[in-house]
This record gives C-alpha cells, structure tokens and sequence, in this order.
C-alpha cells in the first residue's frame, strides 16, 4: 500500500512538471501615443478564453501555451485594437504595445472624456488642425494663440508671448532637443515657416508657467513637441494659395522614416499691405525622422533640418490714412531702392536610447544647430505728412497742409553666423510610485556678428537730427563681435504618486542647476508641483505650482548698444550681465462634467511672477531690442480661464478669457512692459451643418488688448500710447470628398485614400485694419508721429488636404 501511495504522489508531482514545463509567462506594458499606460486594457489569446487586464500602472501578465503559435490581441475603449503574433513560443517573453486613440461616431452617439491634467503641462489634440483657417498656413503656435495667457497680435508671424513675456522667453523642443529660430528676423514678413512641421507631429505638450526641472532655463514657457512613428506606410499632400506640403512615413518591425517637405510663399497676403510693391517671398524646409531598433534594448534615432527662407522686397509706393474724425492726418511716400534678406538654419539631432528594462530608459544626444543670415537693404523714400480735413460728407478727404516733406534712405549690410552644439545625457527610471528622471548637458556656442546700418533722414531741406552746422544721421549703428561660449547645466527630479482615502496626490520636485563660461555665473533653480484629485469627486483636479527661473542671456540680451553724442551706436559685449530671474507661484485646477449629454471641462489658473534682474527692452513687429543692462525689476499677475467641450457633438471647440498685468522699475520709474497685453479673449470652434455631416466649418477669432508703445531708441520712459486693439476673425468652410462614409469619390485608385478635404478659408473676416507697429516721422521741429504700419486685410484661401 505504501508503495502504491509514493508511486501516486510521483505520478502526481511528473504531471505537475509536465504542466509546468507546457505554460510560458507573456508580461509586458501597454501605454498611449504620449508613452503614458492604459490602465484596464483587454490582453487575450485569440480562439482562446485566456486573458487578463493591465493594472494601474499599465502592466499585465498573462500564461501562455508553449511550442504554439498564438496571437495575442490588445483592446481597449477609445483606441484602435493591436495584435502581435508569437512564433514557436520556447521561453518567456516581455512584450510591450502601444495603443492609438480611436475617435468613432455611431449615428448621434459620441463616446468621448477629458484627459486628466495632473501637471502645469497640457497635453494639445492636432488632429483638426489642418482644417483650421491660419494665415501663417496651419502651425501649432496658431493654436496656441487661442489659449489662456498666450497671445500674438501678428498673423503673419508663428512667435507668441505667454504671460508677459516676451517672444525670447519660450523654450521650444522637439524629441527632447531644444531648437532655435533665426535671430534677426525684425518683421513677419521675413520670418517665413516655423520649425514646427504639423504634419510630423505626434504629441504636443505645453505650459505657461511653473513647469518641472526637466525643462530649461526660460522665463516664460515650454512648448514639447514629439515627431510621430508612423505605424505603416502614410503620407499627406496640401496645397493652397500660402504654398504646399508634403509628407510620407514607412514603418517595418526595426526600423521606421518619417520626411516633410513644406514650400511657403504668401505674397498673396502681403499684397493687402498699405505698402505696395513687388513682394518675392520664398519659404522652403525639409525635415526627417528616422529610428532604428538594431537590438532589443537598442534604439537610434535621427531628427534632420535644412531652412531656407529668401525675402525679396522691391517697395513703389505706400499710402496711409490714420488718426481720428478730429485729427486725421495722410503719410505718403514713393520708393527707390530694395530689400534683400536670407535666413539659412540646419538643424540635426542624433539620439542613442537604451532600455536595460522595462521601467528604464538612457539616452544619449548629440544636436547641432547652424544658421546664416542675411539682411541687406537700401531704400530710399520721399514723404508727405499732411494733415486733414474732414469734407462735407463727413470723410477726411480735405489736405489742410503739410506736417513735414522729407527724404529718408535706409541702408543696412548685417550677417550673423552662429552655431550651437549640445551633448546630453538623460535617464529615466520607476522605482515602486516614484519616477525619476535626470539630465546632464554641454553646449557650446559661437557668434560671428557683423552689423552696419544707417538710416539719413532729410525734413524740408534740412537733415536729420538738424544742428546747423554739420549734416548728422538720424540713426546709426555698427557692431563687429566674435564670442565663443560653454555651458553646462543639470537636472534631478521625481514624480511620486499617493492614493489615500482623501484622494490621489501627485508630487513632483526637482532640482535645476547650470554654469555659464561668458559671465562665470553659477544657478540654482528649485521647482516644485503638487496636484489632488479629491476622492469624493474625481472630476475636480487641482494643481498648485512654483519655483525659481533663469534665463541666462543667450546673445541679443548682451549687446550693449553705447550712444555717443552724435547719435552713432556702437554694439558691445557687457561680461557683466547676469541671468534674468523670475520667481513662479501658479495655482489652477480643472473641473470636468457633462452638459447637454456631451463632455466639458472649466480650466481656471491664477499666476504671479516676481521678476527682477530685467534687461529692459522694445518691440518692434519681431524685432526686440534689449538695453543690455540688469537695470529692472517687475511682477506679471494675471487669471486665465478656459471652457473646452464639445459644443458641436462629436468636435472640440473652446474659449479662453485671460486678465493681466505687468509691469517693470527702471531707475526709479514705474512702467508697463512692451507686453502688457491687459485682456485677451480667444475662441476656436468647429461645427457641422445639421444634416449634412461632410461640411465642416472652423472658426479662430481673437480679441486682444493694444501693446504700449514708445518712440525708437528713446523707449517708453520717454513717454507712450497704447496701440489699438488687436481684433481678427478667421473662417474656414471644409468638404470631405474622400473618408468616412462619404462615396462621392471612393472609386478606382481613390479608395486607396483616407481622406480627401477641400475647403475655402476666409482671412480677417470683417476686414479689420489691426496695427503691429509704427513708423516714426521727424520734422524739423523734432516732433515725432507715429505712423501705423496695418497689417493684412480680407484675403481669401483655398486648399486641398489629402492624407494615405
């Protein structure tokens, strides 16, 4: 009996092994297109009834046949379903996807949510971004400029000011590497493309204040934008009268490419100008992103730039009507000369990623950024300034004389060549509800500055400024630098996650330090966050953010521009100058709920910014002038607020209202900065006309506070005005030809496509004349008008988007 008894015990323990020997252990980590898990997504073994769900932290286990062939299929609500094959299965396996959100319409019935913001950075939706009417030819920062606390009042140009600041205090990265923009680009007319391309982006992060210690050193925000896998083969063509896109990606199992090509030219916007002439604008840029997995844990990567953006500009003749009913006044001039401006950037970017496990991740990054340009000019101009009447129909028509007659000529011969190179190392890592993530980084800078420009000013036969003994320029300035400079700078920050009966709790602290051979200055930056999702009501997220910001002064910020007493300018270096500091307290928080059986969510966030160690400066269209000097102190406060939904089911539309106030000490005298834009209102909407579901329409209107404004080279202690507010409306009409269940074109080769778009858009809808900046005249008196220079009027748009 004994014997019988062992021999069914071993019997038992062989068919136990042989059990075990048969079953493998599949693990693994689902997450989204911005790398975050999905928590509850569906993993199982197709024809089979095996399956398990992932965890909060979006990992799952899962037991598996040996020696079979088995498909495992990921699902989850709101995205697209995955599978992965698994051949001649021998040993464990760790196998981790990515899941693509999938938006679908059932008749009338929309599943939609919000995604939880739990930090000062926002996550942006691109996908309607095409169809959205944008004079710039649909970039991210035209979308930007519709939210809380960013604005912009020029439509030609893809800069933008957040909070106060000014256009030099974004910091903008692209995979992880910082990019710049050329730096002497005074006017929106010469800017030409942004550096984003739309068609390459896959996720976009931003913040508008007390962002985390991963993020550089700038004062004002953080745009992050990440280029996109293609998971097979895509691309997209666009044209329309700004220009033309193209783009195409292919994916395999190691290795994936994604090229851009975009050609812009907007002479057509630019011909709605008051100053008529010949304008030759032409935009050019390629991009490229390529990736390759050369071993299971091995990753490399390269981003690629080339910009070529050329501005011609043969100026005949402008005529400008400005002032009011009471006081209106006529300039007039006629031209002789040219403008002759090119801005060359390369950009490149090398990146080594290694992935010892699954909650790790080394990379290892090489970029260097190169531009070159250009700006030359001679314009010669004779002017009238004549003061009006009005006539008996109420119009200003009647000359009542002449304010000033003049000549002026413009002249400039300016090359800057600068080059940026940067090694970092950064690392990532999950230890239990802690995330870590840590950097290190060198830069190296040089600048080649060569600066001549002139500008002789002749009023009724005298010039300008008149001392009645020698002939004077009204303005000139030279500059001939050359400046090599290293940086280095460090970050250490965690990300902790607490669940308590209260609610969730997510702190995040960090640690932020650089060293900068120019000045010999050493910083330190601490930064902290902490968000709270009350347990009792989980639609309510609050955030509370703050901590301490440098911008330590890349170029323009140093040059010190020393005046003598004939009025020539001479550009120098000050060694002395120390990093602007701002200290960031941001407390906001989220409310999501439901209306009309549809999602919405209220954003609200009060802000203040103790500025101090400002280098004062002035704007002009693009161009910003710094004094060169640590010589201001100041605050920015303010509240923005935003309600975004769907208030059209099944598209995203919002409004934003934003209250400001800035303000800076120079020597004693309080003053408004150049970008104390007091109140802005932005609205985006997106409708469908009822019963016919292929038309779409989108709206971009903004309404914005006027920007102080002093007279040049003397700036506003001298005195300033306010410049009108800046007000504009954009329309855009939109006709799905191919997509969807539309079959107008679905046949032949076309049933290949994805979707087709035609649409026409509408530019400045109510044909309003907004003002950027000011042309000064002088008469012989020395007094000074300011004569608007109005930005683009109603311009209409057509364009055909199609995406394979």
């Amino acid at each position: 009996m004994r014997y019988k008894i062992l021999f069914l015990f071993i019997t038992i323990g062989a068919v136990f092994q042989l059990a075990a020997q048969g079953r493998l252990k599949l693990t693994g980590r689902v997450y989204d297109s911005d790398n975050q898990p999905i928590e509850l997504a569906t993993v199982r073994v197709a024809g089979t009834t095996m399956g398990t769900m992932t965890d909060l932290k979006g990992e799952y286990q899962l037991s598996i046949p040996a020696g079979d062939s088995i498909v495992v299929i990921y699902s989850c609500l709101g995205y697209r379903e995955e599978r992965r094959q698994l051949l001649n299965l021998t040993k464990d396996v760790s196998l981790s996807v990515r899941l693509n959100k999938n938006a679908k319409m059932l008749n009338e019935v929309v599943v939609a949510t919000h995604r939880r913001q739990t930090s000062t950075l926002q996550t942006i939706d691109t996908k309607d971004l095409k169809l959205m009417p944008d004079a710039t030819g649909g970039s991210i920062e035209a979308m930007l400029t519709t939210f809380a606390g960013v604005n912009s009042s020029n439509e030609l140009s893809s800069q933008y000011s957040v909070r106060g600041g000014n256009f030099d205090e974004n910091i903008v990265y692209i995979n992880g590497i910082e990019v710049y923009r050329p730096l002497t680009v005074r006017s929106g007319q010469q800017e030409g493309l942004s550096i984003i391309n739309p068609d390459m982006v896959g996720a976009v992060g931003f913040s508008s204040g007390g962002f985390s210690a991963e993020y550089g050193d700038k004062m004002s925000s953080v745009l992050d934008i990440i280029y996109k896998h293609p998971e097979a083969f895509e691309g997209s063509v666009s044209a329309s009268f700004l220009g033309a896109t193209a783009s195409v990606g292919q994916s395999t199992k190691k290795f994936s490419q994604l090229h851009g090509v975009r050609y812009k030219t907007n002479s057509t916007l630019l011909s709605s100008l008051d100053t008529k002439g010949e304008y030759e604008p032409s935009f050019f840029d390629y991009q490229t992103y390529l990736t390759y997995k050369f071993a299971p844990k091995w990753e490399a990567s390269l981003l690629g730039n080339i910009s070529i953006n050329n501005y011609k500009f043969t100026p005949h003749e402008r005529n400008t009507s400005f002032g009011t009913a009471t006081d209106a006044k006529q300039f007039k001039v006629y031209f002789d000369g040219y403008e002759k401006d090119k801005f060359e950037t390369y950009f490149g970017a090398f990146s080594l990623n290694f992935f010892p496990d699954k909650y790790t991740q080394w990379a290892l990054m090489t970029s260097a950024f190169v531009t070159n340009e250009l700006v030359t000019y001679d314009i010669a101009g004779q002017y009238w300034l004549d003061d009006l009447a009005n006539g008996e129909d109420g119009e200003s028509t009647e000359n009542k004389g002449a304010l000033g007659v003049g000549t002026y000529h413009e002249h400039a011969r300016n090359r800057l060549r600068a080059s940026v190179v940067a090694t970092s190392l950064k690392g990532a890592t999950k230890l239990g509800q802690n995330e870590l993530k840590w950097g290190l980084t060198h830069q190296y800078e040089k600048i080649h500055d060569r600066v001549r420009e002139w500008e002789m000013r002749d009023s009724a036969g005298y010039s300008l400024p008149h001392t009645g003994q020698s002939v004077e320029m009204i303005y000139n300035l030279f500059s001939r630098q050359d400046m090599e400079s290293h940086r280095l700078s460090a970050y250490l920050q965690d990300t902790y996650r607490l669940r308590t009966l209260w609610g969730r709790f997510i702190f995040t602290g960090g640690l932020r330090a650089s060293y900068w051979g120019f000045n010999k200055e050493t910083l330190v930056s601490p930064r902290a966050s902490i968000s709270f999702i009350p347990a009792a009501n989980e639609q309510i997220t609050t955030r509370l953010a703050g901590g301490l910001y440098y911008q330590a002064p890349f170029y323009k910020e140093l040059r010190d521009t020393v005046c003598d007493a004939a009025n020539n300018y001479v550009v120098q270096l000050n060694r002395n100058i120390k990093s602007q500091r701002s200290i960031h307290v941001v407390l906001g928080g989220d409310y999501s709920f439901r209306a009309l059986d549809r999602p919405f969510k209220f954003t609200a966030e009060l802000y203040y910014k103790k500025l101090d160690h400002l280098i004062p400066y002035e704007v002009d269209n693009l161009r910003v002038w710094y004094s060169g000097q640590n010589e201001a102190k100041g605050y920015a406060a303010g509240l923005d607020m935003k309600l975004f939904g769907q208030f059209v089911p099944g598209v995203d539309s919002w409004l934003t209202f934003s209250l400001m106030k800035t303000q800076e000490e120079i020597n004693g005298v309080k003053l408004p900065r150049p970008t104390d834009q007091r109140y802005s209102v932005g609205l985006y909407f997106q409708d469908y006309v009822p019963r016919f579901p292929k038309y779409k329409f989108s709206l971009r209107a903004i309404f914005a506070d006027g920007l102080p404004v002093g007279s040049p080279r003397k700036g506003r202690q001298a005195g300033y005005f306010r410049a009108p507010a800046y007000k504009r409306v954009d329309i855009g009409a939109s006709r799905i030809l191919v997509g969807g269940e539309d079959k107008l074109l679905q046949k032949g080769v076309l049933r290949h496509l994805k979707s087709v778009w035609i649409g026409i858009d509408v530019f400045n809808l109510f044909d309003i004349s907004n003002v950027n900046s000011y042309y000064w005249v002088t008469d012989i008196t020395n007094a000074q008008y300011a004569v608007p220079n109005y930005l683009t009027r109603r311009q209409i748009n057509l364009r055909l988007s199609i995406d394979f």
